[in-house]
């Protein structure tokens, strides 16, 4: 798909106009309702229902089916995301009425980030198109470590902060307790942080960390920068609704990771088949709409069997309480996540 640089401009003018909408009801600190979760959350989703339809009036089926499948994929590996950020409000006590604006800013540096690695990802695959081997390989790998993970019996569920994190809290201090909405403040005579921005950097960080295999999964359904960017800017700017919409139902899906899994290692061979037929190898090529049919499958089955077994884990406490018997210990949100 060819874009000019003029809908480049307006499709930045035009996200810019809606994350500063957000932001303008939003401004004010206060606890976040169901009712106004599920209301922009809904309204994120049909905008970027509506960019795809446009893409698909305006430019072809291929990159408006190229837009869905990168927009479920991201939406899908941005809900694993929540996890942490949950582990975050709880490391850094954050008052609830707090967590939104932490969240849009901490999204907000995390599309910035996102924007480079895309920028960066887009140039490495237009000079060097055997880099599809190593973007295949790492996502194959990933789903494996992701299975592994799943698996696991560890039940540390804390988050660590990164050495970025700890250099900036060294370098400008941070004080003791939040100051409302501020971001600095001046004690002693000296600029020091608040709790509030020390937050805001560690979610806007460590989603570095899941860009690694969100870009590269994305890059293996489409290699249009241009849909890789909306994809990710219109998944990522839900993601403030989506943690105080299903907050609670996280812990619900138990099996996430092995449909991310498949999701990531379906994708990684995907990317692997490209790599030799763009190597002159006759081999078939995965199309977008069997993908599309593929991510959307994956992510019903594994909802609808995570409810089931979510549901069959509380009868059996329900049951072993009920008898006088110690409930069995849930899995851990999280394992613990250093970048």
């Amino acid at each position: 798909m060819d874009v000019s640089m003029t809908l480049w401009v307006l499709t930045i003018l035009g996200l810019s106009a809606l994350i500063a909408i957000d932001f303008f009801i939003g401004r004010k600190p206060h606890d976040v309702s169901i009712k106004e979760a599920g209301t922009w959350s809904v309204v994120w989703i049909v905008l970027a229902a509506l960019f795809g339809l446009g893409l698909l009036f305006f430019g072809n089926s291929q990159a408006s089916g190229e837009f869905f499948a990168g927009f479920i994929t991201e939406k899908s590996l941005s809900v694993d995301n929540l996890f942490v950020f949950v582990l975050i409000m709880a490391k850094f006590s954050v008052p609830s009425h707090l967590q939104q604006r932490v969240l849009l800013i901490g999204v907000l540096i995390a599309l910035v980030l996102r924007a480079i690695f895309i920028a960066a990802g887009a140039a490495i695959i237009a000079s060097f198109s055997w880099v599809f081997y190593i973007f295949g390989a790492f996502l194959i790998y990933t789903a494996w470590k992701l299975i592994q993970e799943a698996r696991s019996d560890d039940e540390e569920d804390e988050f660590e902060e990164n050495r970025l994190l700890k250099s900036v809290e060294k370098k400008f201090g941070v004080a003791d307790k939040y100051h409302g909405t501020k971001l600095f403040l001046k004690v002693n005579g000296k600029r020091v942080m608040t709790p509030l921005m020390v937050v805001m950097l560690a979610i806007g960080t460590t989603d570095v960390l899941f860009a690694l295999d969100s870009i590269p999964a994305i890059f293996g359904l489409t290699q249009d920068p241009y849909i890789v960017f909306t994809a990710n800017a219109f998944a990522l700017m839900g993601l403030r609704q989506l943690y105080f919409l299903i907050g609670g139902l996280l812990k619900k899906l138990v099996h996430l990771s092995y449909g991310l899994s498949v999701i990531l290692g379906f994708i990684g061979v995907k990317l692997v088949l490209h790599a030799l037929h763009e190597s002159g190898v006759h081999v078939p090529e995965i199309s977008i709409p069997f993908s599309l049919a593929v991510i959307c499958g994956v992510l019903v089955i594994t909802t609808i069997t995570s409810l089931i077994a979510s549901k069959k884990q509380a009868e059996r406490e329900a049951a072993e309480s009920g008898d006088g018997k110690p409930a069995a210990s849930g899995k851990s949100e999280k394992d613990s996540v250093e970048v």
